[in-house]
């Protein structure tokens, strides 16, 4: 009884987090010239960030990546998608889910056919138990602010995991003081949520406001600067599972 009423309230704070984030997203307005690739801010930060993971990617056994059974939780529009296309994965291999339909929608019409991409939930993946050699999320946790949700998603991330798979992540540390409905996730917090995991996380992306300065003018002082690791706010990583 008890474990059927922890598992009733841990739907319904997952019901009320995700409806919160549906209504913040509703009145975002991402898209124009700031976040496309012909904003040299923009590009210098997605540039360097596909040098980051291709590097870890190797690092960690993964640079062939044809056989490779690849999920992103949080897929959005699907650029990383389509960008394991063109790092050599097989289109008939990944599978992109987001809570949003609108993104999803549009992931479909971007993408080939072949990648598997649907609306759901990562508090409760659909997909059966060590599915994927690797699981992708890129500024999922921090759009989340209920902690139990956090530990949720993460328990899902792990579960699709296969024994010897890879988890990527891509998210911010720092807060940004311009949105209140995100929040930065530390490294004592991601310990946290994978508890004897190994992880592997290095510093990354310079600060938005000052790449989107910079980049215009100089790329030279904006690799420089990102050199510089507390003008950094996110992480790149790799966490694997104990053993």
């Amino acid at each position: 009884m008890k474990k059927i009423l922890q598992t009733n309230l841990s739907s319904e704070a997952s019901s009320v987090e995700e409806a919160r984030i549906k209504a913040a997203y509703a009145k975002r307005n991402d898209k124009g010239y700031q976040y496309s690739f012909f904003n040299p801010g923009q590009l210098f930060m997605i540039q360097e960030r596909e040098r980051k993971v291709l590097q870890l990617l190797k690092i960690y056994g993964s640079a062939d990546l044809m056989e490779k059974k690849i999920l992103e939780v949080g897929c959005g529009t699907g650029d990383w998608l389509r960008d394991f296309i063109k790092w050599g994965a097989t289109p008939d291999n990944l599978t992109g889910i987001d809570l949003l339909d609108y993104p999803v929608s549009e992931a479909r019409q971007r993408c080939p056919p072949a990648v598997t991409i649907q609306s759901g939930s990562a508090t409760e993946l659909t997909f059966p138990n060590a599915s994927f050699d690797i699981v992708l999320q890129s500024t999922v946790f921090t759009s989340v602010l209920d902690n139990a949700v956090k530990h949720r998603i993460a328990s899902e991330l792990l579960r699709v995991l296969k024994t010897k798979g890879l988890i990527l992540w891509y998210d911010y540390h720092v807060d940004n003081p311009w949105n209140p409905d995100v929040r930065g996730i530390k490294k004592r917090e991601i310990h946290r949520l994978f508890p004897g995991c190994t992880i592997d996380l290095r510093r990354i992306t310079l600060a938005p406001p000052i790449v989107r300065q910079v980049a215009p003018f100089s790329w030279l002082v904006a690799y420089l600067l990102e050199r510089i690791s507390v003008l950094c706010t996110h992480y790149v990583g790799i966490i694997q599972k104990a053993g």
